[in-house]
């Protein structure tokens, strides 16, 4: 498991075009990909499995508790990206309640990764 941050203060500000905006990229994907959005309510949980292909999650929203294949448990919050490898046993819960995006892809590459190592 490698946790990644997205954070605005990570970001690059971006004027071209009389643009004024902050960019934080993510990653480069070249193949088919999944990019879905989950929700976990109050007391949710994304129960212990392993990955079927690597996977990325961007917390969006809230704050939860995520391991990989120990059982210590690591506080993530909006701004956090994790990411799994694939074969990768891990579980995802939250007290409060968390949104994130998980893109899942073969072409899921540590070296792509864009975003600021935590």
């Amino acid at each position: 498991m490698e946790i990644y941050n997205f954070t605005k203060d990570g970001g690059k500000r971006v004027t071209t075009f009389n643009s004024d905006f902050v960019l934080s990229r993510i990653i480069q994907i070249n193949k088919i990909s999944h990019i879905n959005c989950m929700y976990l309510d109050q007391e949710g949980i994304i129960g212990y499995h392993q990955a079927v292909v690597p996977q990325l999650m961007l917390v969006v929203q809230g704050e939860g508790l995520v391991r990989a294949e120990e059982e210590k448990y690591v506080k993530v919050q909006a701004g956090d990206a994790v990411y799994w490898d694939k074969n990768e046993w891990h579980e995802t819960k939250t007290d409060t309640g968390l949104t994130a995006i998980v893109i899942e892809s073969e072409d899921l590459d540590l070296s792509l990764l864009i975003a600021l190592n935590i």
